[in-house]
């Protein structure tokens, strides 16, 4: 660790960048010895850029090479409004005076950013067809939306909710002009595009068209390429239209085209050149079909940003129709319409929330008095509200009119929930005790007369107390349903209760409220009325609505305006964080809420008891002051006025009140303004007699209190408790809270001694004045130095410290005016170092709120729309970006802080989106963007980035497992924040940066850091001008002398001589970027899954990007692209072993060839002409150990672990898989990619090979080595194998499978990287498919529903075909390149070999119907360029060939079919023609076999298609013209009459394709019919070693290897070719014999086996024999192989096979020590029941079974078998042993008997087998036995217990190449009860026997066999037998002979027990003692029983005890009269 903090101490100076790489490489690092990347310096950008300028501008691509010119702009684009003006009043500005509010207005003015605007436009369908004229117009709503990446996008919609899917989008980037066109229709205008296409739109109104004209056209303008913006790649392809050299025409075409047949004729024409032309037809993109291509957007890599927007609420009207109580009347005298109520009533509603106790709207005002009702109060009409009918001028464009009676009020809830209430209030005029008013509605004696009297009553007094209000009622009803804010539009309101005059104020109402819920409980008192009042959602199109403040919204049509004007009601949000957003609109108004007077105890007045309370705002105390008119007047009267009042409480000294009286503040607010209340008595009393007695004064002035709004500056808004006042003398105001009432300068008298008596509350809403202290004080202190004052050194700081404590609300809601002022002091007031510092962190302090409240994204729309850093005061002073970037190091470097550490990691991206800006405006507005890169930033900046960058290295690679989040995050936006800086600074210095932070990563690095390492790379390289930053041009190497000598070497060496094609030093310095990502991945390669998955998809997502690039769609420069990638293709060479792994590509060699399917699994190297995939010669061996790998086997081979060096023999390199590790070599610790991955992995390659140039390709082949040629090849194999097309059902099946496994979490999505940029959750949206076992990639979203499979299906298809036809252009190309190469040896060759397996595995590999075509073409000229390859020596191609085109023939298409038999059909001829027109045996022969071994693996039927495509072939020959004369017609002819006989012959094969058994039975007959033609037996045998892998039955699949080797040794050994024929494989197995039968024929001419051949079939049957565990075998076999190899002088070979003998020896011994190797069980299978079983009936097999086979087991596996062919119900198992009586079976059922049996050996054979493998390899007598009496019973006592003893032999020995072979002989023997007897006692000796001898004796076996010996009953086990047998009373009945031999028998029997008892006396704890004492007394009482019944004595323990530690094993010899090799001796022989 000491390097490590070295390191980091060194941090906080800037350092030299090599000196730091060095220090990070060793510190980080550790140990130099691991082989690590080292560090490449990359180039100097600018400099080589301005060195190779010449060069670079006459490249003919300098469009890959340059950077545009102009690459930013800026736009700043008004803000979007939601209402027709601005909400700011227009002086604003000028009379703003505080800083914070001028800063706070003019950000609500402007906003930079996205130009959207959205509204309804009418969109033509266009269609060509239709004249212009014609066009259909639909009405659409249009959004216009800029992407992220900067291109602008018009999508359309069928109405506002943009949620819904899109009804089509024009992206306005590749439109050109706009133009009107009035002929179609009015307002219509036309969008050109690009490719002469035409949008027509039309809008609704001029205005709007005007205004779409505008925007469209200002977009036009703009640059499409914003600034810093990726741009959007579009998905197009170009066809390739390469030409080659054209191929000759060989004689064989040339014939073809003579012949008269159409077909043939065509066939003639064909040239190379043609194919490829017909193959460049309609080409697709590669990645174009990818489905991760389908999802992937790059859009995504720039975060989408909105500018600011006022945040929606759920929004809901109320309309308010209707309120009547039950007093009506006709009010004028005439009487038409409805009665009418006979007072006014006045309504307001708000909405209260139960849940959080409070109100969350502003009153909304209703007056629904009809118009006589409203004629009542015009008498004594609102005195100041002057003549308001006449009163009709605009306010913000509306009518003030309009506005005096709404009706409808839109109402928005933040939070919505059930318990949210709607609260309707009903007033009425003042009149009295609210008990009195109502007393009349609740009456109903007489309703005419009652209503007649209250309205006089109410006339009297609505002419006199007009204005004044009293409470009435009040109602209520819910809102929501549920707290998805869902209307209830079914509730009712409640019925009207009574105001009570003690329950007014909000806290009693919501206790009423609560009560009001249970409705059982409320005690309130009804008043029966109406009110009308309906609720609905806010309809999209509401127009004709005004803000709370009267200003109108869009759409606002001036036009009509009935009673049709909404008006929103405020809504009171709580002041949570999660509900605060940036304000956008202007708002400034004060809520004053009077809530109660205390007047009963005061004595300055005599009347004071209705007591009125007046409000005023005025802005001076002088006497004659005027009040303001701000107040929001109520409906009917003024809009605003200059004054409001309260409720008035009839009689009630300590009134309280529920009024809300509204202002609309002024701008600027100072110390003079204040609320002045005025206390009035109002007197009630209405002298209704008309006396002349004076009536009193209706107001008595009883009281004035006043409050100052500001305090300290800022508005108050607590609670306050007032004094009042008597009287208001001028300049009241200066009366102090305390002094004042002291000092007498303002003679004030105080009502009841100046106590607090009124109290009020004040509620401010308001966009431009903050409540919070804090950022008021440091507002104030900016304001103060703006304006000049002195600074005081520190203050600023203090002020700066204090803005940590704001709120959170405040930090939202004023988000851009604090950020913005925050930089500004950051750039001018940077006098002190502090406040550079203190400023970030303040900003770091909002930056991390905003995030913990997840309000991240007004940050980035602050960064994106306002932030615009401003010009230092000074000249010459430090620029916004590199103060910020100083103040971020210096924070990363305080180890003290670690929060604001962390921190500043975490929120990073804010910072370094601010540094990127800021750097781009500088560039811009300073104009330095003209000139050179290195000039534009001054060097001091370069410093300081350098050293932010090594201030963040230690918090990324050393605290990353602490700081796992806050690491990733700076990591990343590092990342971003250098790829901004690649488009702006000096490159090369960026690229010294990446580099910097690129070496502190290593390769030991954990998994987490990997994942940094890659998600920096990728960020980078999402760069977009990546292309360029490569430099993909020719470095040719610099020129030292410029003398002629070397001029002229340079003319003659081309530009093929600096093709950079692998990951040298130089490429990765010449092309920084790629070369730094491809080195990478290069060692993530080697790494585990995850590390593997990320580099691999981020290769490719690279690719596709390249590959759809608009930029560069021309193909040469798309093969540039390509050739900068070219070392991705040495680096899936190095990895070859894991692309082409043995399990993916044992398909590939040819099957029927001599060389086996399982060739890969064979165990020696290929030599050369083997058809091994993989032969990397250098690593054949020991590589695979010396690295010490272990790779675990999956097979039954035992998992013998290698870890020593190259195999030092006692280092358990005994392991077969030194044998198998030639496929292994290289094989990295990690081994397979899994299937995602090598798809990914090759789509990259195909791209590479696809694109790049031929005469490129051409060079790079020539460079590489030959190996790496053929790897090349094998690549190109892996393609077609890895998208093979599998069809839609299996699709569709994988699909489903995926589905159920994959709907829980799949187990690598867990692991996936989070990471967080749109571009990188590309990587969870690729969600791989590791663990589908077939070679799809399968649309995550995607259901599986038809469209799913269809389109997926489509996909699979697509790919197919153009992979198979990239391979097919590389391989022709190859093909023609390499001729000389690939005809040497006479075509056959490694490289032919593979070109040819290549051909091949088009027709192996699923193809699409399209592919298949070229496929076939590419065939016919394969066949006619190379002849010899197919007619001449080894048939191995001709064969594989057939096979597969036969196979073809069978195609459910028809083209295929028709493809497929023209292609045999000229294989045919070609092979007559290369005979010299004499005959096409070879071809002839090869078709029939493989007929045969289609037939076998059940691929072919005769059915009606493969009829079909005979027929075809005969025609051919038929037609064909100049082969007409010769004999080939006819052989045709024959040829398919031969098939016709196989085919026949071979009918049931199909039959029993489930029948194992049979299948083999049916194969076994045909290979015997075949012994004169050795290839067909050979194929017959080959297809039974198939079929018995497949069931898992390895020795007879070992078996038919063994055969088939034998065969090719007979006929080699006959054509004198090889010294021993078949007889040397005797001791493998006796059935070899079979062999030798070869007849010597005509089917042998054509056969061309030679040694070669026979080296392969018996490395194959090592292999098998391994398999099969029988290693005593691998011995005789390699016998055969050693001389040959010997002879060769091939000691590598040689080494290997003593290798794999070294291997099966061990593996002997350990099986014998373990016993753990099972060779089989045997049973014997009769059946039964003629009608069933036809010739089998009464048939005996003995079945092998594999390993330990219970009698169940195989049983039940009949059952069901034969139970599938017959019937369930008709299949019986017979379970006993018994012979059966044919008779007695109901010939009904088919009878199947089943019976265990053992191997049987004599006394000779046992003395010759000795191990446990000689009694289970080549056995053919097997034994059973059956218990019987003489009385007919099963089972008797001992005297009369018989046992029948059966032997069976078979014709054959086990193992053969069949599993079940017939009995042909029966024995039976029949024991006597003596004999039973014997047998058991001997039985039991030898168990014991075998306990006591092993190495290592099982404790638990022993006392278990000891105790069934000497601890039984008394009437069983071994006493029972001598007591029937050998007591004095019995002896005499048997024979004397067979008494002694049962004696004999019993002493052995006894002296096994004794020695078994010492073993376990030594074996046993003392805790066992006492048992053993009991088996020991059992013992000896037994012993003395014995002793007594055969009269003399049997044991003396004694002589045991000398002779114990002498040798057990000889007094076992002694016993049991054996050799001593622990096997018992056979059983007594019974007398016959």
């Amino acid at each position: 660790m000491a390097e490590v903090r070295k390191f980091t101490k060194r941090l906080s100076k800037p350092g030299t960048a090599a000196e730091l790489r060095q220090s990070v490489s060793e510190a980080v690092r550790g140990s130099a010895a691991q082989e690590k990347t080292k560090v490449i310096e990359p180039l100097d950008y600018e400099n080589v850029i301005s060195q190779r300028k010449a060069q670079i501008y006459s490249d003919p691509f300098r469009d890959l090479l340059m950077f545009p010119m102009e690459d930013m702009s800026i736009a700043v684009i008004g803000r979007q409004r939601r209402t027709v003006q601005s909400t700011v009043p227009e002086d604003a500005l000028k009379k703003a005076q505080s800083l914070f509010v001028q800063e706070d207005s003019s950000s609500l003015c402007s906003q930079k950013g996205g130009v959207i605007k959205q509204g309804w436009l009418y969109k033509a369908n266009v269609n060509s067809t239709i004249t212009v004229t014609m066009k259909v117009f639909k009405r659409r709503y249009f959004y216009l939306t800029q992407l992220p990446d900067g291109s602008y996008i018009l999508n359309s919609y069928k109405d506002e909710k943009s949620s819904k899917e899109s009804k089509g989008c024009i992206f306005l980037d590749s439109c050109i002009d706009v133009v009107q066109c009035p002929k179609m229709r009015r307002n219509a205008f036309e969008l050109k595009m690009l490719d002469k296409y035409s949008h027509y739109l039309a809008a609704d109104g001029e205005q709007e068209m005007e205004e779409w004209l505008a925007i469209l056209r200002k977009i036009i303008q703009i640059n499409a390429e914003s600034l810093v913006q990726e741009k959007k790649e579009a998905v197009e392809s170009l066809p390739d239209d390469e030409s080659g050299s054209q191929g000759k025409s060989e004689n064989i075409l040339e014939s073809l085209e003579r012949s008269m047949h159409p077909e043939l004729m065509k066939y003639g024409r064909e040239t190379e050149q043609l194919n490829k032309l017909g193959r460049n037809d309609g080409r697709q993109n590669l990645f174009s079909f990818d489905p991760e291509v389908q999802r992937l957007d790059f859009s995504g890599i720039e975060p989408d940003v909105k500018p600011f927007e006022e945040k929606c609420s759920r929004r809901f009207l109320v309309n308010c129709h209707d309120l009547s109580f039950n007093l009506l009347a006709h009010l004028t005298d005439r009487s038409e319409g409805p009665p009418t109520n006979v007072e006014p009533f006045f309504l307001s509603l708000a909405l209260f929330d139960l849940r959080s106790c409070c109100k969350i709207s502003a009153d909304f005002h209703v007056d629904l008095n009809p118009l006589p009702v409203r004629e009542m109060l015009r008498d004594g009409a609102v005195q100041d509200s002057g003549n308001h009918l006449v009163n009709s001028h605009c306010l913000h464009g509306v009518a003030e009119s309009h506005l005096y009676y709404i009706k409808q009020g839109v109402f928005s809830v933040t939070n919505p929930h059930s318990e949210i209430l709607l609260i309707a209030r009903v007033e009425k005029v003042l009149q009295g005790s609210i008990t009195h008013c109502v007393e009349p509605y609740i009456k109903t004696s007489d309703p005419v007369k009652t209503a007649q009297k209250v309205h006089k009553i109410a006339k009297l007094a609505c002419s006199r107390l007009g204005q004044y209000r009293m409470p009435f009622a009040w109602a209520a009803r819910p809102v929501f349903k549920d707290s998805q804010g869902t209307l209830d539009l079914e509730a009712k309101f409640s019925p009207f209760y009574k105001q009570d005059s003690s329950k007014l104020c909000t806290e009693d109402l919501l206790k009423l409220l609560a009560e009001f819920k249970k409705p059982e409980k409320t005690k309130l008192q009804v008043i029966p009325g109406q009110l009308n009042i309906t609720l609905e959602c806010v309809p999209l199109d509401l127009s004709n609505c005004v803000t709370s403040s009267y200003i109108p919204i869009k759409p606002f049509e001036k036009e009509d305006q009935g009673d049709g004007i909404a008006v929103e009601v405020e809504e009171f949000v709580s002041e949570i964080a999660k509900y605060c957003y940036p304000f956008t609109i202007y708002k400034n108004q004060l809520y004053v809420y009077p809530l109660h007077l205390k007047y009963d105890s005061q004595k300055t007045f005599a009347k004071a008891r209705n007591i009125a309370v007046r409000v005023e705002f005025k802005d001076s105390d002088d006497a004659d002051a005027k009040p303001l008119k701000c107040f929001y007047g109520k409906p009917g009267g003024s809009l605003l006025t200059w004054h409001a009042y309260a409720c008035v409480l009839h009689h009630n000294q300590n009134p309280e009140f529920y009024d809300e009286i509204k202002i609309e503040l002024p701008i600027h607010l100072h110390q003079k303004h204040h609320l002045l209340f005025t206390f009035y008595h109002i007197s009630c009393e209405i002298n209704t007699k008309g006396t002349a007695k004076k009536q009193d004064a209706v107001e008595t002035t009883v009281g004035f209190t006043w409050l100052p709004l500001l305090k300290e500056g800022r508005i108050i808004t607590s609670e306050q408790q007032l004094p009042v006042s008597a009287n208001l003398p001028a300049g009241y105001l200066n009366v102090g809270d305390t002094e004042g009432r002291k000092q007498p300068s303002v003679d004030i008298k105080w009502v009841d001694g100046a106590k607090a008596l009124f109290k009020i509350k004040l509620h401010l809403e308001s966009t431009i004045y903050t409540q919070d202290l804090h950022l008021h004080k440091f507002f104030q202190y900016c304001q103060m130095i703006q304006g000049g004052a002195k600074e005081v050194p520190g203050e600023l700081v203090k002020y700066l410290k204090c803005l940590h404590a704001m709120e959170i609300q405040v930090m939202i809601q004023f988000l851009p005016v604090i950020l913005l002022q925050l930089f500004r002091v950051l750039t001018n007031r940077t006098q002190e170092e502090e406040i550079a510092v203190n400023c970030t962190m303040v900003i770091l302090h909002v930056v991390s709120r905003c995030h913990e409240e997840g309000l991240d994204h007004y940050l980035r729309s602050f960064i994106k729309y306002c932030f615009r850093p401003e010009k230092p005061g000074t000249a010459h002073a430090k620029m916004t970006h590199e103060i910020l970037a100083v103040a971020m190091a210096t924070i990363l470097k305080q180890s003290a802080d670690f929060l604001a550490i962390n921190k500043m990691l975490k929120y990073s991206w804010f910072f370094f989106e601010a540094l990127a800006k800021s750097m781009a405006l500088y560039l811009l507005d300073e104009n330095k963007i003209k000139l050179p890169r290195p000039q534009r930033f001054p060097e001091s900046y370069s410093h300081v980035l350098h050293s932010l960058l090594l201030a963040i290295i230690p918090h990324v690679n050393i605290r990353y497992s602490e700081i796992p989040e806050e690491s990733r995050n700076v990591n990343f936006s590092l990342a971003n924040f250098l790829k901004r800086c690649l488009t702006f600074m000096d490159r090369g210095f960026i690229f010294n940066l990446i580099n910097d932070y690129m070496s502190g990563f290593s390769p030991k690095d954990p998994k987490l850091l990997v994942e940094y390492k890659f998600e920096f790379l990728q960020t980078i390289c999402n760069h977009e001008h990546y292309i360029p930053l490569n430099l993909p041009m020719t470095f040719a190497r610099p020129k030292l002398q410029r003398d002629f000598f070397s001029k002229a070497v340079e003319w003659f060496t081309s530009v093929d001589a600096n093709l950079e094609y692998s990951l040298s030093d130089e490429y990765c310095r010449h092309h920084f970027l790629v070369g730094l990502l491809l080195r990478e991945a290069s060692v993530a390669l080697q790494d585990n899954y995850d590390v593997r998955y990320m580099a691999i998809s981020i290769l490719k997502s690279l690719l596709i990007k390249h590959a759809f690039d608009n930029r560069y769609q021309h193909k040469n420069q798309q093969a540039k692209i390509a050739q900068l990638y070219l070392p991705l293709v040495g680096l899936l060479l190095e990895n070859i072993q894991r692309l082409a792994g043995r399990d993916t590509l044992y398909y590939c060699t040819g099957m029927s060839s001599s060389t086996s399917r399982d060739d890969f699994m064979c165990n020696f190297t290929p030599s050369s002409n083997r058809s091994s995939l993989i032969a990397d010669k250098d690593t054949l061996y020991g590589a695979a150990f010396q690295n010490g790998l272990t790779i675990k086997r999956e097979d039954s081979r035992g998992s013998v672990s290698s870890e020593g060096g190259a195999g030092s023999p006692e280092q358990g390199s005994t392991n077969e898989h030194m044998r198998r590790s030639s496929t292994r070599s290289s094989v990295s610790q990690y081994g397979r990619l899994d299937q995602y991955e090598i798809r990914s992995l090759l789509v990259c390659f195909l791209y590479v090979i696809k694109i790049i140039s031929e005469d490129t390709l051409l060079t790079y082949w020539n460079k590489i080595s030959p190996q790496e040629l053929m790897n090349i090849l094998v690549l190109l194999e892996v393609c077609l194998y890895h998208f093979r097309y599998v069809g839609k059902r299996n699709i569709a099946r994988v699909h489903d499978a995926w589905l159920s496994r994959h709907m829980g979490v799949d187990r690598k999505s867990q692991t996936m990287p989070a990471l967080r940029s749109r571009a990188s959750t590309m990587q969870a949206r690729l969600q791989h498919l590791s663990s589908l076992d077939s070679s799809f990639t399968l649309n995550h979203n995607a259901g599986t529903s038809e469209a799913d499979i269809m389109h997926q299906a489509l996909l699979e298809g697509n790919t197919a075909s153009e992979v198979a036809l990239t391979v097919l252009d590389t391989i022709s190309f190859f093909t023609q390149c390499f001729k000389n190469q690939l005809l040497n040896n006479d075509a056959h060759n490694p490289l032919m070999k593979k070109v040819f397996d290549i051909h091949l595995a088009f027709l192996k590999n699923g193809q699409s119907e399209a592919a298949l075509k070229h496929v076939f073409a590419s065939l016919r000229a394969f066949i006619n360029k190379f002849p010899s390859a197919f007619f001449k020596g080894r048939v191995n191609m001709c064969a594989a060939f057939c096979y597969e085109v036969l196979k073809c023939c069978t195609s459910k298409l028809s083209s295929t079919r028709n493809e497929a038999s023209a292609l045999l059909y000229l294989l045919m001829r070609n092979n007559f023609e290369f005979t010299k027109r004499k005959t096409f045996l070879r071809t002839h022969l090869q078709i029939i076999i493989a007929v045969s071994q289609l037939i076998a693996d059940v691929a072919l039927s005769g059915g009606s298609r493969f009829q079909e495509s005979l027929s075809i072939i005969n025609n051919f020959a038929n037609s064909d013209r100049p082969v007409k004369a010769t004999a080939f017609p006819s052989e045709v002819k024959d040829l398919t009459k031969r098939i016709r006989t196989v085919l026949m012959a071979t009918a049931q094969m199909k039959e029993h394709e489930k029948d194992p058994e049979m299948l083999i039975d049916l194969q076994y007959s045909l290979a015997k019919s075949y012994a004169s033609t050795p290839e067909l037996r050979k194929t017959w045998l080959d297809s039974m070693a198939k079929i018995h892998m497949k069931n898992g039955d390895c020795s007879e699949a070992a078996m038919c290897y063994v055969h088939i080797a034998a065969l090719v040794a007979e006929f080699l050994h006959r054509k004198k070719l090889f010294p021993a024929g078949c007889s040397s494989f005797k001791k493998v197995t006796p059935n070899i014999d079979e062999e030798g039968a070869m007849k010597e024929d005509a089917g042998m001419m054509d056969v061309h086996y030679s040694e070669e051949v026979l080296v392969e079939l018996l490395e194959q049957c090592v292999d098998g024999l391994w398999k099969a565990e029988r290693y005593e075998t691998i011995s005789e076999v390699s016998k055969l192989i050693i001389p040959i190899y010997e002879k060769r002088r091939e000691f590598e070979k040689l080494t290997q096979v003593y290798r794999t003998l070294h291997g099966a020896y061990t593996k002997i011994l350990e099986v014998m020590q373990t016993k753990r190797r099972l060779l089989g069980t045997y049973f014997r299978v009769a059946f039964y029941g003629q009608a069933f079983f036809e010739e089998e009936d009464g048939k005996e097999y003995i079945y092998k079974e594999p390993k330990l086979t219970g009698l169940s087991e195989i049983s039940l596996r009949l059952l069901k078998l034969y139970g599938e062919k017959f019937g369930a119900e008709n299949v019986k198992i017979i379970q006993d042993s018994n012979k059966v009586n044919v008779k007695e079976l109901d010939p009904k059922f088919a009878h199947i008997q089943v019976t265990y049996l053992k191997p049987f050996f004599d006394e000779k054979e046992l003395s010759e087998r000795k191990t446990d493998f000689e009694r289970n390899h080549n056995i053919s007598r097997f034994v059973f036995e059956t218990p019987y009496t003489l009385s007919g019973k099963k089972h008797g006592s001992v005297e009369e217990q018989c046992k029948r003893r059966t032997i069976l032999t078979t014709s054959n020995s086990f193992p053969y190449v069949k599993k079940r072979i017939p009995v042909n002989y029966e024995h039976q023997v029949n024991l006597k009860p003596i004999d039973v007897a014997t047998d058991e006692i001997k039985a039991k000796t030898a168990e014991l026997q075998q306990l006591c001898t092993s190495a290592d004796p099982d404790m638990i076996q022993l006392q278990l066999k000891l105790q069934g010996a000497v601890s039984v009953q008394v009437n069983a086990g071994p006493l029972a037998y001598a007591r029937a047998f050998l007591d004095d009373g019995h002896a005499s009945k048997y024979p004397n002979k067979k008494v002694n031999e049962l004696k004999e028998m019993f002493r052995k029997f006894i002296q096994a027990c004794g020695i078994a008892l010492e073993l376990n006396e030594r074996l046993i704890k003392e805790d066992q003692a006492e048992y053993h004492e009991g088996l020991k007394s059992n013992f000896r009482d037994m012993v003395k029983e014995l002793s007594d019944i055969i009269h003399e004595q049997i044991y003396q323990e004694d002589t045991i005890h000398s002779s114990w530690m002498h040798n057990t094993l000889h007094v076992f010899c002694a016993i049991s009269g054996t050799s001593g090799d622990g096997y018992g001796s056979p059983r007594s022989t019974p007398d016959l």
